[in-house]
């Protein structure tokens, strides 16, 4: 997943398709990192057939690109990606909208619309299809059902609340932490345009709303968290002994986190995450101390130092990701369930020798608990 969007109506998780749309990507994703769609409406509801929103004026002829606020007002729009493997087949796509509203192509800049149904042909090669919906189609149809005028508009305004990027695998322009706003847009912005008044969808009396906000607030962070670690419980709280690192090289192996940052501390664990199908690294992973101490020199010393010529980054663990392995592994994997928290639970006891000896004694440990995935695999897995 790449960004999840928070709406008035309720969260939305796009993938993107960032290889083949690269230009396209990068818009989006930087405009979401600038809180550029914060607020914004959804400014068109197509009932059985779009949304359209990612336009401040709220009219679905404004918008800009991030390539303007980078480089100028002669860079406000950018050219179609389209690829005919892309295409409009199911619900949920994501794609761009031309931002003057006429429909012409080459004139992409903020506005994207998803669709409600499936099979839609009659936009394929028209516009740049760039992403899908994976989580959320629940909220899609919420928005389907809105209530509109003969041009499509809500009367009750559906906003765009936040917009979270899960993962962005494009650095960021040397300008765009200037253009990084310390609070979201206004909830009504100075620059959006209606010709009547209309109700939010989430009104209710202004001492009501504030607490209300911030409890979504909260919650949604703790979504997040889930999403990006998979952890069992967004409510867990993060161990304090626990390093992100992140921006890894796909061939570093654990044993070497394992070695590098044994220096710091004793290592309880390790841990790269990887897809289970393929058991490749997805390049991010977390290295667990014994200890909160040399957690926190681990960190000041390795944050943008280079392994395996890949400068990491590292930081505190904002999540429980670590510990979703005590309650489940990838088949793929050594350990599972109970065993894995016997597994490190043994380990913590045994600290003798070198790094390389540590490792063994660990590498062997999890070995061993090969032989008990079976049955308590099974119970584990009917308790989650």
């Amino acid at each position: 997943m790449s960004v999840m969007i928070v709406t008035s109506l309720g969260d939305i998780t796009v993938d993107l398709f960032t290889d083949e749309c690269p230009l396209t990507c990068k818009n989006f994703l930087k405009l979401c990192k600038i809180k550029y769609y914060h607020n914004c409406i959804f400014h068109t509801v197509r009932k059985n057939f779009t949304i359209q929103t990612g336009d401040p004026t709220g009219t679905g002829s404004g918008g800009d690109s991030i390539y303007k606020f980078l480089y100028g007002s002669q860079a406000r729009f950018f050219s179609d990606e389209i690829h005919p493997n892309l295409k409009h087949s199911k619900m949920g796509t994501v794609a761009m909208a031309s931002s003057t509203g006429t429909g012409e192509k080459n004139l992409n800049a903020s506005q994207f619309y998803i669709t409600l149904r499936d099979d839609l042909d009659s936009l394929d090669g028209e516009h740049t299809v760039f992403g899908e919906i994976t989580e959320g189609f629940d909220t899609l149809n919420r928005i389907n059902e809105a209530y509109v005028d003969g041009k499509g508009k809500p009367y009750q305004n559906i906003r765009i609340k936040h917009t979270y990027i899960l993962y962005d695998p494009f650095d960021d322009p040397s300008k765009l932490d200037d253009l990084i706003p310390d609070a979201s847009p206004e909830r009504n912005p100075k620059d959006e345009i209606d010709d009547d008044v209309r109700l939010e969808d989430d009104w209710m009396p202004k001492d009501e709303e504030l607490g209300v906000r911030e409890e979504k607030e909260a919650h949604s962070r703790a979504v997040i968290l889930e999403s990006v670690g998979d952890i069992p419980d967004a409510e867990m709280k993060p161990p304090e002994n626990v390093l992100f690192v992140c921006k890894l090289n796909p061939s570093t192996k654990e044993e070497a986190l394992y070695i590098i940052f044994s220096r710091f501390g004793t290592v309880t664990s390790a841990e790269i995450i990887r897809d289970h199908k393929t058991g490749n690294s997805h390049c991010y992973g977390f290295i667990e101390f014994e200890d909160k101490e040399s957690c926190e020199q681990a960190y000041f010393t390795m944050n943008n130092t280079k392994i395996d010529d890949r400068r990491i980054r590292v930081d505190f663990s904002q999540s429980v990701a670590k510990l979703w392995p005590q309650y489940r592994r990838p088949r793929n994997q050594i350990g599972s369930g109970v065993d894995a928290i016997k597994q490190q639970k043994e380990h913590k006891k045994q600290h003798g020798g070198d790094c390389n000896s540590n490792y063994s004694k660990f590498l062997k440990t999890r070995k061993e608990t090969r032989k008990h995935k079976g049955r308590k695999h099974r119970q584990i897995t009917k308790t989650r």
